[in-house]
């Protein structure tokens, strides 16, 4: 079951196909179908300890780490969990997402949404691209605790153009390790057809951004409103006004009436 299993599944790295060299496709396939589609541009910042120039004190530096475009992946769907499993430079690093659809009692009735419930980064210091004089090289784990991150409703896709910081704690001596993620599209669940997103669920932030952009359009289209109507009041109160009948102020000019 299990070779049958491999067999039927399909994972494909299609960054090629992004003309942001920072942003990385990949797609899961399950029986000739899309079930998980990925896309996100991904930085680890990672603290680590180097000796100072006395060799007696430790100093703090920073690894920048970018996701590989040529990382290597696996991937498994189901109904309620998914992962996107990814791993670049022979294994030093490794990135494991996880998905957890649940559903939730509201006032509205019965509603399910999906989250990224889970991340696990794996990196080695004694590896020299990134890490330079690590003090005891080797590999540790950098973890989420409780995470709920990326929810959406379910049944749609996450975008979110802007970019998150979520912490992660490292089995190096509890330092924060930094994931940031931009330019994201993602769907663990449902999707509709093979390679095709669901309708998009905004992030906080592009709706914010969006809203900023389009709030002076609708501010100015309500004052032009706003002006229109006062002066076709105007208008018409000056029409009416002109139209009655002027009653004379002064007494005797009624001695030539009648």
């Amino acid at each position: 079951a299990a070779t049958r299993l491999a067999a039927e599944q399909e994972v494909e790295n299609l960054s090629g196909l992004s003309p942001n060299p920072e942003k990385d496709i990949f797609v899961v396939r399950e029986n000739r179908t899309t079930c998980l589609m990925a896309e996100f541009a991904a930085k680890f910042i990672v603290p680590y300890d180097v000796w100072a120039s006395n060799y007696v004190d430790l100093i703090t530096e920073q690894a920048d780490i970018p996701l590989s475009r040529g990382a290597e992946m696996k991937g498994k769907c189901g109904t309620n969990e998914s992962e996107l499993e990814l791993s670049w430079l022979d294994q030093a690093y490794t990135l494991k997402l996880s998905f957890l659809k649940e559903g939730h009692n509201t006032s509205r009735g019965p509603e399910a949404s999906w989250k990224l419930s889970r991340i696990l980064f794996t990196y080695d210091t004694s590896e020299r691209t990134y890490f330079k004089d690590a003090v005891s090289p080797g590999k540790h784990t950098a973890s989420s605790h409780r995470l709920s991150a990326l929810v959406t409703p379910a049944g749609r896709s996450y975008e979110c153009q802007a970019q998150q910081t979520i912490s992660l704690v490292s089995s190096d001596h509890q330092k924060s390790v930094q994931l940031l993620l931009s330019e994201v599209r993602l769907q663990p669940f449902d999707i509709p057809a093979d390679f095709v997103f669901s309708e998009e669920h905004k992030c906080p932030v592009d709706q914010r951004e969006q809203l900023e952009e389009t709030l002076p359009l609708i501010l100015g289209l309500i004052l032009g409103l706003v002006i229109v109507v006062t002066l076709g009041i105007y208008h018409i109160h000056h029409k009416l006004t002109a139209s009655q009948v002027q009653i004379p102020r002064d007494r005797s000019q009624y001695k030539h009436m009648g």
